[in-house]
């Protein structure tokens, strides 16, 4: 989850939007309704994640696409191929940051720079759809609450797919989840204990309205305007069950 900019070509295909039914199925079966990952009961269903990522690989989006249609399919790529990435290395790690090179560089030879990816004859890695696509290419600070980079302190991975029909009340319902799950945003009247996510891409949140606006749009304890802003440690623990 590197925060610098990745530019790659956005690839196309002339695909009709997807159907994210087999995403959908299996965000179902393992994964439970705080965003937690039984991926051991996953990894036998690797076949299936294949199918679908497949599919993505074959169906890139083009602009016959609405922007709905286009932004869904890039948030259940990033998280259906972290979710593979995850797989094809379990159950011998406790972390995403486990994969990769021993020599760990910053912003090099991360998890996030492995181009495992394919998508319309394009070899890409995880922070070319983050930030060479989403970021680049849709205006929607939200996406911070739905990519989700198999840590704890991450978004929790919603138990079905993003679909373009109701996609802005899932992001919406992403972002109530996030910032009033007190282990990743603690907020009361006077201070707020902020993910560290908020602080990344606080750039991204602030092109709308301040950060506090953000949090009390969500929070069920609304913090003051001048309330404290502080940022807690991020777990990397894998956020499995």
């Amino acid at each position: 989850m590197a925060v610098f900019s990745s530019c790659t070509a956005t690839p196309t295909s002339t695909a009709a939007p997807v159907d994210h039914a087999a995403w959908d199925k299996l965000l179902k079966k393992h994964v439970n309704d705080k965003g937690f990952v039984n991926y051991t009961a996953f990894k036998k269903d690797y076949a299936e994640l294949k199918k679908y990522l497949d599919m993505l690989s074959a169906s890139a989006p083009n602009d016959k696409w609405s922007k709905d249609e286009q932004l869904a399919y890039w948030i259940n790529a990033y998280n259906a191929f972290t979710i593979q990435l995850i797989l094809d290395n379990y159950p011998g790690i406790t972390s995403i940051k486990d994969i990769g090179s021993k020599i760990k560089i910053p912003f090099v030879n991360t998890p996030w720079d492995i181009k495992f990816i394919t998508i319309g004859g394009t070899k890409m890695d995880l922070n070319n759809i983050e930030h060479g696509i989403i970021r680049k290419k849709f205006d929607e600070p939200r996406i911070h609450f739905a990519l989700v980079c198999a840590a704890k302190s991450c978004p929790p991975l919603r138990n079905e797919a993003f679909v373009a029909e109701r996609l802005d009340k899932q992001l919406d319902e992403q972002g109530r989840d996030f910032i009033n799950d007190k282990t990743k945003n603690n907020v009361t009247k006077n201070k707020a204990d902020l993910s560290k996510i908020l602080s990344w891409y606080g750039g991204d949140f602030t092109k709308t309205m301040p950060i506090i606006d953000w949090v009390n749009k969500y929070s069920t304890v609304k913090a003051d305007k001048k309330a404290s802003v502080t940022h807690m440690d991020y777990d990397w623990d894998l956020n499995g069950k």
